[in-house]
């Protein structure tokens, strides 16, 4: 349910999936009053999980390296601020990440060295074993969540496994919705900077029939706000939930729960959502997905992305 000045609702109706019988909850990492899993020379990170995903997340230390030896398919670089840049190093040489970037890296080794301190988040699937047995809700998914669609990655870039790098700095346009860029593995909305709290009248409750959706708040509070339907078996139920996270947090939103977030304090309250492996409806939409042209759509009837 969008109000009609919401971008998301000139999305395609999709048709009701499979009737949900059973229900995983949500998962919340509020980074800002629990311990990092890692605290070393190169900041301290926290690490939290999807079914699909892994958030890394890190207060960067000027000179930080963060290196993949043998990193199974192409993840994400996120550097929100630019006072923080990164220089890349993949099989194909070494580039410069401006900070306020987000960067596609390649599969195989590669090396992060950040010039500078503040955030760096980093995005992979959960073929990167290490760092899932790392995450703080590990015990989450000991068994598979019902209701999430197994992973399907999108083809490659058209110009093959390189680094594809792109500038945050994309000015608001009338009638898309945030600033989207998908690769082979992820999709990443940074949203629109909320200033001040979101009107409490024009909320956006939906749901995801088969993939989860990740918020990453950057800066300011949100509250989530989420409800499960109903079934014939009461022992399924679950309560409302109406979490209140500062940043940095991420909270991990399960289908088919209903939710919507709201920004809460009066500054910046600044979301990025992440979705693994990219959606569909999104990409389907003329113009919301900004690198679009570097990552091909899927064959028809492949599944991918739904």
């Amino acid at each position: 349910m969008y109000d009609a000045s919401d971008p998301r609702s000139t999305l395609a109706s999709v048709q009701p999936g499979p009737v949900a019988t059973a229900f995983a909850g949500a998962d919340c990492g509020k980074f800002y009053e629990t311990a990092p899993q890692e605290d070393d020379a190169n900041g301290r990170s926290w690490l939290i999980r999807s079914q699909h995903c892994v958030v890394a997340y890190s207060e960067a230390r000027d000179g930080a390296c963060f290196i993949r030896s043998a990193q199974p398919d192409e993840y994400v670089l996120l550097l929100p601020d630019a006072g923080a840049s990164a220089e890349v190093e993949t099989a194909g040489g070494k580039e410069l990440v401006p900070g306020y970037s987000i960067a596609f890296v390649p599969p195989g080794p590669s090396a992060i060295r950040i010039a500078g301190s503040g955030p760096v988040v980093r995005l992979f699937t959960t073929r990167a074993e290490d760092l899932v047995a790392r995450c703080a809700n590990t015990a989450s998914y000991a068994a598979p969540h019902p209701n999430v669609a197994p992973f399907q990655p999108w083809p490659e870039a058209t110009d093959g496994p390189r680094l594809h790098v792109y500038s945050l700095d994309v000015p608001d346009e009338p009638g898309r919705f945030g600033r989207i860029w998908r690769g082979s593995t992820m999709m990443v909305n940074v949203l629109p900077a909320q200033h001040g709290p979101r009107d409490v009248t024009k909320l956006s409750p939906h749901h995801h029939d088969d993939f989860e959706q990740i918020s990453l708040a950057l800066e300011g509070a949100f509250t989530h706000h989420l409800r499960w339907p109903w079934t014939t078996d009461l022992n399924a139920w679950r309560d409302d939930q109406h979490e209140y996270c500062e940043a940095p947090s991420v909270m991990v939103i399960p289908p088919p729960a209903i939710h919507t977030s709201r920004g809460m304090l009066a500054g910046v309250n600044q979301l990025v959502d992440i979705f693994c492996p990219p959606r569909l409806d999104f990409s389907l939409k003329p113009g919301w997905v900004l690198n679009a042209a570097d990552y091909p759509m899927p064959a028809e009837g492949t599944g991918v992305g739904s």
